[in-house]
């Protein structure tokens, strides 16, 4: 640095007396061969420029490759039990499960206080009924007799058997005669209907004689039972001439039995 200082005090004390030499000979320009001139001083550094406006944002860059799996944080703290929610519609049943073992039977109970007397039982002997008649009935449809009879239990079942004699009359021709038993008008239903047909085709004949059709219907109601004969058309055959109760005893049976158990 003090080199460079005392090289430039050198330069200008060379220019000075280069200019007034100059001066003297009132020759501004003179001919006299140049001297070399001294390099000058540096100047002062100037101010800083304003920064630059920013640059365009580059191009994106591929993605990088994909880091290791890290590991498995803590397990965090349980959460706080929400609301009860609000009750389901109720799902179908389901299937009937396989029975379950029998269990250890259990000890034997203390023995109860007496209970109230029960009311009285039914009467363990046979309940049946008959009624008897003597007429001829001459309908070919219809009412024949009827029986009331006091059933005394649900459970049990009645067997009616209609006994007398019956015939169908209808020369040169086929026809057919039904008698059937209902109960309070209708039908019996439990298991089937309780009837006899009698079928005649193509005779004179006039067959006068002793027939009974009987059975047993479940189901019916305990009480007053109207247990009635009638006589009808078969299916498919159109009416004719019946007969009822002719010149004998005609009879409706009726026994209380207990239902079967099959």
């Amino acid at each position: 640095m003090i080199d460079k200082f005392s090289s430039t005090l050198q330069c200008l004390f060379v220019a000075l007396i280069l200019f007034l030499h100059a001066v003297e000979s009132n020759n501004p320009k003179s001919d006299q061969g140049s001297v070399g001139g001294c390099s000058g001083v540096p100047g002062i550094p100037g101010t800083p420029g304003h920064n630059g406006l920013p640059g365009r944002d580059g191009l994106k860059g591929d993605n990088g490759i994909k880091g290791a799996k890290g590991d498995r944080g803590d397990k965090g703290a349980t959460g706080k039990t929400g609301p009860e929610g609000s009750l389901g519609q109720r799902g179908s049943m389901g299937p009937i499960g396989i029975k379950g073992e029998k269990g250890i039977k259990g000890n034997l109970g203390e023995r109860g206080e007496p209970g109230s007397q029960g009311e009285n039982g039914t009467d363990n002997s046979i309940n049946w009924k008959q009624c008897v008649w003597k007429r001829e009935d001459e309908k070919d449809t219809g009412l024949i007799q009827e029986c009331v009879f006091k059933k005394r239990q649900l459970s049990t079942a009645l067997k009616v058997a209609y006994a007398a004699n019956m015939r169908v009359y209808c020369p040169g021709k086929q026809c057919c005669g039904r008698w059937y038993i209902t109960f309070n008008g209708a039908e019996c239903s439990g298991p089937m209907t309780i009837e006899g047909v009698l079928y005649m085709a193509n005779s004179n004949d006039n067959p006068l004689r002793h027939r009974q059709i009987e059975g047993f219907c479940e189901n019916i109601p305990s009480g007053s039972i109207r247990v009635a004969v009638h006589v009808g058309n078969c299916p498919l055959y159109g009416s004719s001439d019946r007969h009822s109760g002719w010149n004998s005893v005609s009879r409706i049976m009726i026994e209380e039995y207990p239902q079967s158990q099959t």
